[in-house]
């Protein structure tokens, strides 16, 4: 039966193995999920997806398996173990919902009326107050309205069931969607160098053992630095203008980048890169760092991220004066490019769509300026972007 779901894995290109899919074989043999599909929703994407980027997929297509749940027929609803719609019950209702059905008589009332119910009906029933069906007020249906009652089939419309007998429905997640703060740090940490500086704090347990042993038994406690990310990395991020669409997913990124990266630095600039940065919008007009300060304090081997949607003029790109907000007597582009020859690896994340990108003249030319190393702000996008400064 359940090859048809390993089908469905492959049909939405879930990279799902024959090794894998015995593991599933085998887990349920052990009886890791029985008689409850979030349980084995659970178990199966465990076993068979290695990837998050993948989740989005693996929903699909159980969904898609397993779809005929929510559509399942009368004489199949009849058929169901009683003891499964109960332990169901016991798991998932709530006291506000148990006392709502106590006012129906209490469960075992529930439950008798229901079956009653299943046994005369015999076609489906749309409205009404009595049959199992859609749109009405009967206790049992879908689409309709009962304070107290059992919602058999798609999603309602009033909220007020007591139980809710429907397919799962779970978020989407896939490596084309946009990012959120779930899959932010997973992206980034594909940028990892991992190192070992500073004081001796935390306990060396290979090493305290090690040294246990050629002590004939007597302790001989090792210590060594706490292992972080040692990679370095010098954050630009656009601010104003028509990067404020965009601030909710640069402030996760931002601060997912923060809490990756140990060694970081971000500085803000506003359309493109001119001779001047600064940390601080509210005091960017007074506190600003030349761009040459920053080539001289930091080494080549900084990995240099601008965040940006580039979208704006193309003269605020090529020509001197072309800052919308003050004279700048050497292009963005010359500045640009002498970002580029100070450091090793320079990466462009752009929040726009990128088939938008050719829709603005300043965003080619700014991909050209980043010799195409111009990345979507998505999973795969900035998983892409890190494999490069790597």
């Amino acid at each position: 039966m359940l090859i048809g779901l390993f089908e469905s894995l492959r049909a939405e290109r879930v990279p799902v193995t024959l090794r894998e899919w015995l593991d599933l074989m085998g887990a349920l043999q052990a009886d890791l999920a029985f008689a409850d599909l979030d349980a084995f929703h659970s178990l199966a994407r465990t076993v068979l997806v290695k990837d998050e980027r993948h989740f989005d997929r693996f929903d699909r297509a159980f969904g898609k398996f397993f779809g005929q749940i929510a559509r399942i027929d009368m004489e199949q609803l009849a058929q169901v173990p009683e003891e499964w719609l109960r332990q169901a019950f016991d798991r998932l209702l709530t006291d506000e919902e148990r006392a709502k059905i106590r006012e129906l008589g209490g469960l075992d009332e529930l439950m008798q009326q229901f079956r009653e119910r299943l046994a005369e009906q015999k076609d489906r029933h749309q409205g009404g107050n009595r049959w199992i069906g859609t749109g009405g007020t009967s206790p049992f249906g879908a689409g309709g309205f009962h304070p107290n009652g059992m919602r058999v089939g798609a999603k309602g419309g009033q909220r007020m069931a007591a139980k809710v007998w429907e397919q799962r429905s779970y978020r989407n997640l896939d490596g084309d969607a946009e990012l959120s703060p779930r899959n932010f740090k997973i992206a980034l940490r594909r940028l990892r160098r991992f190192a070992r500086e500073g004081a001796a704090d935390e306990l060396d347990l290979d090493g305290t053992i090690t040294a246990t042993a050629r002590e004939a038994g007597m302790l001989d406690i090792r210590m060594r630095p706490e292992r972080h990310n040692a990679v370095k990395v010098l954050l630009f991020l656009d601010i104003g203008g028509s990067m404020d669409d965009h601030v909710a997913v640069c402030e996760a990124l931002f601060a997912a980048s923060k809490s990756e990266f140990k060694r970081i630095e971000h500085f803000y600039f506003h359309n493109f890169l001119y001779d001047h940065v600064w940390k601080d919008n509210r005091r960017r007009a007074t506190e600003r760092t030349s761009v040459t300060e920053l080539l001289r304090r930091f080494n080549p081997d900084y990995k240099v991220i601008f965040v940006g949607d580039a979208a704006m003029g193309p003269y605020e790109i090529t020509h001197a004066g072309g800052s919308v907000e003050y004279w700048n007597e050497e292009s963005g582009e010359v500045w640009f490019e002498r970002v580029k020859r100070h450091f090793r690896k320079v990466a462009w994340i752009n929040p726009n769509p990128p088939d938008r990108w050719r829709y603005h003249q300043s965003t080619q030319i700014v991909q050209q300026l980043v010799e195409q190393k111009m990345y979507a702000l998505t999973p795969d996008g900035l998983a892409a972007a890190m494999r490069f400064l790597a």
